[in-house]
């Protein structure tokens, strides 16, 4: 198991070896770990608490952040969008930090291959678990395959293959481009997806329709299906190139600029590709993969000045907590009643306010307690990984 301590500069990572040997100590940027539990507690819900508050006070400022925290029916865009993409480009900034890590110990290219392949099969299983409880064992048509942590799995996984066969970042570029270019020939290209971009007759629905098993999120489409793994992989892709930034023995001036300049750059390609073929969500459309990527080298850009290097730390310790144990928080929102737990044990305490604030402080008490059981998990050291 690896043993995390923040310091003032890094977080020693201290693995044990078979035979109890220690390994030289590695290092880890803590504004990773940050920015991955600040956006781990929105997809799993963390969010509840402004939701419950839209339309029950006279801050408007309240209604529009709400706002910001549902996806669009289709076409459209709001920051709730950002939030899973930014979370495969975050896990695409790991990779390199991972695959070197297990290089130096010894390792070689087929373990590290192994090791993600066997995450991508773990998440795609906990994936089907997640959307399908209580499982329909009898009914498997009524199964769904697509999934949050599916998508993560293979996305991870086609990443690292990527990642450990090719020798230089732009031959990562290329490989990029290729498949963001393909996907968009498959959507508009005649005799294939031939522009049409509505729910109902678009080429990802009738793909998934007629290949992916068991049932689609909405009968006719799922966002989450197989085509659009295919440009979401890519946000995984990129942010390897952040990853490989940030592991270079450059100055912390270039790194900063060089993502800030990768940032701009996706986003003004993003941009002029959104021209022709729309930036929306739910198609994962591939001018939406540039713009995502250049928002996540930007909004990392942030912490990394912030957290590694000016060295403000301590504010980020919440989020630093939920990043050490993502996977888990997710799943334990899913499965356990913390909302419920949180009235049980907290509602005495707000007895005396106004009713309507009740859903909002529910949830905020829901996101207190998972977050002690977090907090308890890391004060144990105890982090559990796939």
């Amino acid at each position: 198991m690896e043993r995390k301590t923040i310091t003032n500069h890094t977080i020693p990572l201290i693995k044990m070896s078979s035979a109890g040997n220690l390994k030289e100590p590695l290092t880890r940027l803590v504004s990773i770990d940050a920015l991955r539990g600040f956006d781990m507690l929105l997809i799993a819900g963390g969010g509840a608490f402004i939701e419950a508050l839209k339309g029950q006070t006279s801050w408007q400022w309240i209604d529009a952040i709400a706002n910001q925290l549902t996806h669009p029916k289709w076409f459209g865009l709001t920051f709730y969008d950002f939030i899973f993409p930014l979370f495969l480009f975050i896990a695409g900034i790991s990779i390199p930090f991972s695959v070197h890590k297990s290089l130096a110990a010894g390792g070689n290219k087929q373990a590290v291959l192994k090791k993600a392949f066997r995450r991508m099969i773990i998440l795609i299983l906990l994936g089907i678990i997640d959307k399908n409880t209580p499982i329909t064992f009898f009914e498997p048509h009524n199964i769904r395959v697509a999934s949050v942590l599916g998508r993560i799995g293979i996305a991870g996984f086609f990443a690292t293959l990527l990642y450990v066969n090719t020798s230089s970042a732009l031959k990562r570029i290329y490989w990029i481009a290729g498949i963001l270019l393909f996907y968009y020939a498959i959507v508009y290209l005649p005799g294939l997806g031939g522009g049409d971009l509505s729910k109902e007759g678009n080429i990802v629905g009738r793909f998934d329709r007629s290949l992916l098993p068991g049932r689609l999120l909405e009968k006719i489409y799922d966002e989450n299906g197989l085509l659009t793994q295919l440009p979401a992989m890519c946000l995984t892709m990129i942010g390897t190139l952040a990853g490989d930034i940030l592991r270079s023995g450059k100055t912390t001036g270039w790194k900063l600029k060089s993502l800030v300049f990768s940032g701009i750059i996706c986003v003004v390609l993003a941009l002029i590709w959104g021209m022709h073929f729309p930036i929306f969500k739910r198609m994962w459309t591939s001018s939406f993969i540039l713009l995502t990527a250049g928002f996540g080298f930007l909004i990392y850009t942030i912490f990394y000045i912030i957290i590694d290097v000016w060295q403000f730390k301590k504010w980020a310790f919440f989020f630093y907590v939920i990043g050490l144990n993502s996977i888990t928080i997710y799943l334990l929102y899913r499965f356990v009643d913390f909302e419920g737990s949180a009235k049980l044990l907290f509602s005495g305490l707000y007895a005396p306010v106004d009713p309507k604030f009740y859903p909002a402080l529910q949830a905020l008490g829901g996101l207190l307690l998972v977050w002690f059981i977090l907090y308890f998990l890391y004060r144990k050291k105890i982090f559990i990984k796939i």
